[in-house]
């Protein structure tokens, strides 16, 4: 069974993007984007607190600006990453939960 993305790709909205689009810089950024696609939610904030990790200061913006992640979950996923013992044991979400969208609760869809 093949391994299938569970989430639409993030438009990078860097400027490096935005005036390169086929730079080196742009290539790694759908590099990270492809990756964070096919993790789940633990190992997608773990992944970039990671990278925010590396980069220091500015990173956790840097980010936001490529994947589209909230700050709070940047900064929560590089906390789990530097201090793995506090991280809290919240499980993943089974699939199909959370809030049904619009067109499955309408009667009018």
């Amino acid at each position: 069974m093949r391994n299938k993305a569970k989430h639409p790709a993030h438009k990078c909205t860097c400027e490096a993007c935005q005036a390169h689009p086929y730079s080196v810089a742009a290539k790694e950024h759908r590099a990270i984007n492809r990756v964070v696609r096919m993790l789940d939610e633990r190992n997608r904030r773990r992944f970039v607190g990671l990278l925010a990790r590396q980069w220091g200061q500015g990173g956790v913006q840097h980010l936001i600006e490529i994947t589209g992640i909230s700050r709070n979950t940047i900064i929560r996923g590089r906390d789990e990453v530097e201090h793995p013992r506090k991280a809290p044991g919240r499980g993943i979400r089974r699939r199909g939960g959370g809030r049904q969208p619009v067109e499955k609760n309408s009667r009018a869809f």
